[in-house]
């Protein structure tokens, strides 16, 4: 084409139109252009457009213009449309007046190849977007780039972008994005990228960008149950205005009349919003969500509805249980499911509807009880027996009673009620008779079926019962000539039917007649009878006998064979003689062993008192010789050697007495004076701890012994007469709180507690006791007071039958005095008790938070046999309090010694990190000095020593969720140098201080009767962490070797043990049935070289021991097969039946020491949880085996507490994890490849979320 421009006028213009191509892949058109004049003016533009697909022609992709070209320039066009979509390419030339000469083209080629210079674009993608999110497109291009190149989007009708930012991939490839501003509504528009170089164009294919719509729902929810607490709703999201796929379905509820509103996710076709105020208007929307940010539409429209009132639910009629006696019926039940505010009162109503014994009078057999809160149970008493009574029982709260329930109880008929006799003399009596009075009994519960006679020889026996003994009743029915065949002392002379026996009658045994089937023989002269008379009553299966003895018949020869009396006394006095003679024994030996002991005992005390007064040099520490010290002094023996010092558990090895210069120095954390010459313990670093613990249990703990008695002195004051737990710790008036005088009252300023010190912290803690009832309002004054955030409790409220403290927080709010107190949130765990609190002070704005941290694991008596659990309530504590906040408020019973405890190891971790040293004697004389008896006993010193110990040996190794992953790839980096990292020391530091079992703490497993229960003597559980069995087996013990371990959030929420042997199976089973759990996991393979057998099964029912397992269902998904059992003891059947889960793990070869999949065992962990929740409601205890209950099942323990953890606080700690259950039994996680499984799986379940 040839364009002759001269005497044209501007904007004229001539088109050359190819014919319409597809491609296969990226096209390639070069062309030859030629834009010529006279003067040297450009005659006019030359424009190439590409039309897609018959659409738009757009704006032009390539254009040439005020130029003129030296002869023919080649150009190219890099076409990327792609198949099935076509394509025109067009070219345009547009002249401009007043510049003649000639616009041209020629040589048009479509090229069976890429173009040399034009860049080709790669495949544009589709772009979707939510409404007002920012859409971007990436165009990405193969060639050079160069920074003359010019990119940009193109619209369909023709409209461009601005240009891009291009990053540069490789040295033939390139891409940039670019965002597209409007999206402000729903829409569908489509562009394409378009670059322009010194070569040519290149165009990419048209990509659609979708606007979508966030759907909202047409329709309000669905309200299809209302009850005082909740509101079950239908969200109803199948009608919507917006785009779907929906991913996403939440409710928004609030009250009408607040300003708050809360957002719940719903996963299921229906939806239960809880724990709603009764009596409330709730004003409830859905909201949608389709995928993508910015995915949620508004609120549909509201469903506005009220709760009903508070009254409770009824209480759930299988929680009903009762056991009937004869004249009692023992009746327990549990709180309504819906309680709708809270239960105040039972009442159960009873009354008498039938009985089995025609006579009784059932006229005044009515009652009604009325039971608090706290009681689900009552034993009702002055039934009467083999009688139906109906019960009704209903729940009450301040709104009023719920509806009932009702059951039928019948209780057990009684033996019938003999008559009284005055004396045992028969009416007359010959050789061969004896005649007696037959008086009629009293039925008791069922009508008397029969009256017996029965006659009993008596034969030489070496007891004799007494003449008040209640005999006993016979109840197999032998008759004369069945008993020389028995060889039975006793036989029936005669039946009687009741009606025989109306009134009072004589009756004459050995008449030789027959009654009721049964002969009356003649007595013998030469035998002693007794002769009795019982009553039998039958009904519902039972059967009761009650009997009188009426006379007795004695022989008419002496008996040849008693005993003479001398020949008693003599057999006496012999026995006599010997039972003095091993007392004798043991006397003498006990007093050798005593002298023994008191002489050795003195020897050492003697040695310990003269190196005590030996003076030693203090250094600096530092962070290297804290760390080398750690691994060098530690002992790594035989976990039973005996022969070092026991450290709470750590063994080490023994140490030398260092014997250089004293240097003193001063108290480093607060007010204390020097410490003196002749006075003990100086500072001790970090790094010589654990030797200085080693010395001082040497001898039987002297030096503790004598350290604490210089404590005793420290602390004296004056007693002042007020509400003490123990008149032993009064507060001492120089450090004691005083609170704010009330009107009226000038004595009103005082409070049992004490300002103590921290590190560096002037009155950093209040030391007070536990509230009583008449102090729980002047407690929450001093809180209120001294503006303290946090509130430490290291008691029970009741320990071995003694009420330690009142409870003096509510369950929902209370008013204590004028102090406002409202419970917001309870964090249950393993070891302690989270409460979280508002406060607010009569006539005060001011609503403040507090939290209470309740150690419930100090056992009643002495102190926890590790300090790990402490020491994680401790740092809890750290975290949580504010930094501004005023003292922390720390109780006991008497706020003394656990209180001690806390406060010292608090202020000596403090101390050791930031000094490198502790001085845990100065530091508690200076306690004592603010409060008297701080730790308040030797044991309780020597254990501030061990938990410091152990805190500074392991240090504080919690991650917090935000930094795991990072923190979790720095320690698992291997050094070059070493070959090692930080987690493989984390790990040899776990095994340093794990406990060492001694024999002695197994003693019950290393019984000979229980040898044959166990796979290996060397894997045992200790003595005080055993579940011993509770129902009867034969002759069975109650040992199995298994050990209660506790969760993240939950005491003993785990029974480890090995795999049933096959002399096991029925411990097994009654392990799992008398300790209610609810999961069984099995994780390792089924081999019977290894006597690893099947311990269920498979079809129908089997019996394993006392235990009915019965096969409900089973199904496999991956690497878990899930089984349900239903058990039942056979020997109790009236304590019900029990589902257990059972889940075998397959994703666990024998050769591997963790399992193949992270995301299968986390889903096992997963499926435990839920299966937990739903049937115990959390509660029900997992039984978890491998095949010696080590290694395997302490990781998958370790697992599901490192769960818990991050679900409930947001850490990571598989360090304290795996200690604490180590304290308890030592081979759990055994090997290192299991230890960072578990920092794996830890970071598998935060991937996940």
């Amino acid at each position: 084409m040839v364009v002759n421009a001269s005497g044209r006028a501007s904007g004229q213009k001539a088109h050359l139109y190819m014919p319409t191509l597809k491609e296969n892949d990226t096209h390639c058109i070069d062309f030859l252009y030629s834009l010529s004049s006279r003067d040297g003016a450009s005659p006019g533009t030359l424009n190439v457009y590409i039309k897609v697909n018959g659409g738009a022609q757009g704006n032009p992709v390539w254009n040439a213009s005020d130029t003129v070209t030296e002869g023919w320039v080649k150009a190219e066009l890099a076409i990327s449309t792609f198949w099935p979509n076509s394509y025109q390419v067009i070219f345009e030339a547009v002249s401009v007046q007043g510049h003649p000469g000639f616009i041209a083209i020629d040589d048009i080629r479509v090229l069976a190849h890429p173009c040399r210079k034009a860049p080709h674009f790669l495949r544009l993608q589709n772009v979707e977007v939510n409404v007002g999110q920012n859409a971007t497109f990436q165009c990405t291009a193969g060639g050079k780039w160069s920074q003359h190149d010019k990119l940009w989007l193109q619209q369909w009708n023709g409209k461009d972008t601005a240009l891009m930012v291009t990053r540069v991939v490789n040295h033939r490839r390139f891409s940039a994005t670019v965002s597209v501003g409007d999206t402000s509504q729903r829409s569908t528009s489509r562009y394409r990228c378009v670059i322009r170089s010194d070569g040519g164009s290149g165009v990419s294919n048209y990509a659609d960008l979708i606007v979508k719509a966030p759907p909202t729902p047409i329709a309000p929810p669905e309200l299809l149950a209302v009850g005082a607490t909740y509101l079950w709703i239908k969200p109803n999201a199948n009608s919507i205005i917006g785009d779907g796929p929906i991913i996403l379905k939440e409710v928004e509820y609030r009250t009408t009349s607040g300003n708050w509103a809360e957002t719940h996710v719903v996963d299921a076709p229906t939806y239960k919003l809880w724990h709603l105020d009764p009596d409330v208007e709730y004003e409830i929307k859905v909201l949608l969500s389709r995928p993508g940010e910015g995915g949620t539409g508004p609120p549909g429209p509201p469903l506005v509805t009220r709760t009903k009132c508070a009254v409770p639910g009824s209480v759930p009629m299988e929680s009903l249980q009762n056991t009937p006696y004869e004249e009692k019926i023992f009746m327990q039940w549990k709180a309504p499911n819906e309680t709708n505010g809270v239960i105040t009162l039972y009442e159960i109503t009873y009354k008498a509807l039938s009985s089995l014994d025609p006579s009784a009078d059932l006229t005044t057999q009515r009652g009604r009880v009325f039971k608090l809160r706290n009681e689900t149970h009552h034993l009702f008493v002055g039934l009467y027996p083999g009688t139906t009574y109906f019960f009704t029982l209903k729940a009450s709260t301040n709104k009023g009673f719920g509806p009932p329930v009702t059951t039928r109880i019948t209780t057990k008929i009684a033996a019938p009620m003999m008559p009284e006799y005055e004396s045992e003399a028969p009416l007359n009596e010959t050789e061969t008779t004896i005649t007696i009075l037959l008086k009629p009994a009293q039925s008791r519960g069922a009508p008397i079926s029969s009256y017996q006679l029965v006659v009993k020889e008596e034969r030489k026996s070496k007891t004799r019962r007494a003449a008040s003994e209640a005999p006993e009743c016979f109840s197999a029915p032998v008759g004369f000539r069945n008993a020389s065949i028995l060889d039975s002392s006793y036989y029936i002379a005669a039946e009687l039917p009741p009606s025989s026996l109306t009134v009072v009658q004589p009756f004459t045994v050995g008449d030789n007649k027959s009654y009721g089937g049964f002969w009356n023989p003649p007595l013998s002269p030469a035998k002693s009878y007794s002769i009795y008379y019982q009553a039998m009553s039958r009904a519902n299966g039972e059967t009761k006998i009650n009997c009188v003895r009426l006379a007795n018949k004695g022989a008419s020869t002496q008996d040849s064979d008693a005993m003479e009396p001398e020949k008693q006394v003599d057999s006496t006095v012999k026995m006599a003689g010997v039972i003095a003679g091993i007392l004798m024994f043991i006397i003498i030996l006990l007093g050798v062993v005593l002298t023994f002991k008191r002489r050795k005992l003195a020897k050492k005390q003697k040695e310990t008192a003269s190196s005590s007064t030996q003076q030693r040099e203090m250094g600096p520490v530092t962070t290297a010789d804290k760390s080398t010290t750690k691994v060098s002094t530690l002992h790594k023996d035989d976990p039973f050697s005996t022969s070092n010092q026991d450290l709470n558990g750590f063994n080490s090895s023994q140490p030398s007495l260092a014997q250089p210069s004293l240097t003193l120095q001063s108290f480093p954390y607060g007010g204390c004076e020097s410490f003196q010459a002749g006075q003990f313990q100086p500072a001790i670093r970090v790094a010589d701890l654990l030797q200085h613990i080693t010395q001082m249990k040497c001898g039987q703990g002297y030096g503790f012994k004598e350290e604490y008695e210089l404590l005793r002195s420290v602390g004296k004051c004056n007693f002042r007469p007020v509400v003490f737990f123990v008149l032993s710790d009064p507060t001492d008036d120089h450090t004691r709180v005083r609170l704010q005088l009330l009107d009226g009252d000038p004595h009103s300023d005082y409070i049992n507690a004490n300002y103590i010190d921290g590190y560096h912290r002037p009155r950093h803690y209040i030391a007070t006791q536990g509230p009583m009832q008449e102090t729980v309002r002047d407690f929450w004054r001093m809180v209120w007071q001294e503006n303290s955030a946090s509130i430490v409790m290291v008691t029970n409220l009741v320990e071995v039958g003694r009420v330690k403290c009142v409870r003096y927080w509510p369950d929902e709010t209370e008013v204590y005095g004028d102090i406002k107190v409202t419970l917001i949130e309870t964090e249950p765990l393993a070891e302690y008790v989270i409460r979280t609190f508002t406060v607010q002070k009569k006539g005060h704005h001011e609503i403040r938070e507090l939290r209470q941290f309740h150690f419930t694991s100090w056992p009643d008596h002495g102190v926890p046999c590790y300090a790990t659990g402490l020491l994680g309530f401790i740092r809890q504590v750290k975290f949580l309090n504010p930094p501004d906040a005023g003292p922390i408020v720390a109780h006991c019973s008497a706020g003394a010694g656990r209180t001690g405890c806390f406060i010292a190891v608090d202020i000596m971790l403090d101390m050791a990190e930031n000094e490198g040293v502790v001085d845990i004697f100065n530091c508690i004389r200076e306690l004592r000095s603010q409060r008297v008896n701080m730790v308040q006993t030797e044991e309780q010193y020597v254990f501030v020593h061990d938990a410091i110990l152990e805190a500074c040996l392991c240090g504080n190794t919690a991650i917090p969720v935000c930094e795991f992953r990072a923190i979790y790839y720095n320690i698992s980096r291997l050094d070059p140098q070493t070959n090692s990292s930080q987690i493989k020391d984390e790990f040899q530091t776990l095994n340093i201080v794990t406990p060492r079992v001694r024999p002695e703490d197994c003693s019950v497993g290393l019984l000979p009767r229980n040898h044959d229960k166990n796979r290996s003597m060397d894997v045992l559980s200790a003595d005080r962490c055993l579940p011993f069995l509770i129902s009867v087996d034969g002759e069975s013990s109650n040992y199995i070797n298994a050990a209660l371990m506790d969760s993240h959030k939950q005491p003993a929420a785990f029974i480890v043990t090995q795999h049933p042997l096959p002399n096991t199976m029925g411990d097994f089973w009654r392990l799992v049935f008398d300790y209610n759990c609810s999961s069984i996991v099995m994780l390792n393979e089924m081999d019977a070289a290894q006597l690893c057998m099947q311990y269920w099964p498979e079809k129908s029912s089997c019996c394993y021991g006392p235990i009915q397992v019965e096969f409900i269902s089973a199904d496999i998904d991956e690497d878990i097969i899930n089984r349900i059992f239903r058990i039942c003891n056979m020997a109790r059947p009236q304590d019900g039946y029990r589902l257990v889960q059972h889940f075998q793990f397959i994703g666990w070869p024998a050769y591997r020491d963790t399992p193949l999949s992270k995301r299968s065992i986390l889903q096992l962990v997963r499926r435990l949880a839920k299966w937990q929740e739903q049937y115990d409601g959390g509660d029900g205890r997992t039984v978890v085996h491998c095949l010696t209950g080590g290694g395997r099942s302490g990781t998958f323990c370790a697992i599901c507490s490192i769960n818990e953890m991050i679900q409930q606080q947001n850490i990571v700690d598989v360090f304290h994890t795996v200690k604490t259950l180590r304290n308890n039994k030592t081979n759990m996680v055994e090997t290192m490849e299991q230890y960072k499984f578990c920092y794996e799986v830890a970071l598998e379940a935060l991937s996940s979320f």
